[in-house]
């Protein structure tokens, strides 16, 4: 499955790259939001990993951005924290967030966690099929 990796912390990005690719996932990685939100307007990803924290643009903004598209297909967003906050979890899932952990990321919860976007993204894409056969 093709992932995009949205940190602006060096150790922390080639840390769950690796991670990524050793379960098998093609990777594409951004150091902050607005790199993240121009790699998804030139091509699709159907999950987006991104810390909450980032400058140009942080994780919440940058899935605001993505909630609000009309075209496109389904982009499953889990997003990162460091901070042990309620607010940081309320402010993601109103900005649409799908899932969230917190670091430093515990593997299998990561894995189950994207074993769980893979069914929500088969599900989007399939929605889709079937509503673009109706309209034709």
């Amino acid at each position: 499955m093709k992932i995009l990796v949205a940190d602006d912390d060096g150790a922390s990005l080639l840390l769950l790259k690796a991670q990524l690719r050793k379960a098998g996932h093609e990777v594409t990685v951004a150091r902050d939001g607005q790199q993240a939100w121009t790699v998804l307007e030139k091509d699709s990803h159907p999950v987006l990993v991104s810390d909450c924290m980032m400058p140009e643009m942080d994780g919440f903004e940058l899935c605001r951005r993505i909630r609000a598209r009309t075209t496109g297909p389904y982009t499953y967003v889990i997003l990162l924290t460091a901070h042990e906050s309620r607010e940081e979890y309320r402010k993601g899932m109103e900005a649409g967030a799908d899932d969230f952990l917190q670091k430093p990321l515990d593997p299998d919860q990561l894995y189950a966690r994207l074993r769980i976007a893979q069914r929500i993204v088969a599900l989007e894409r399939e929605v889709a099929s079937l509503t673009a056969k109706v309209k034709t």
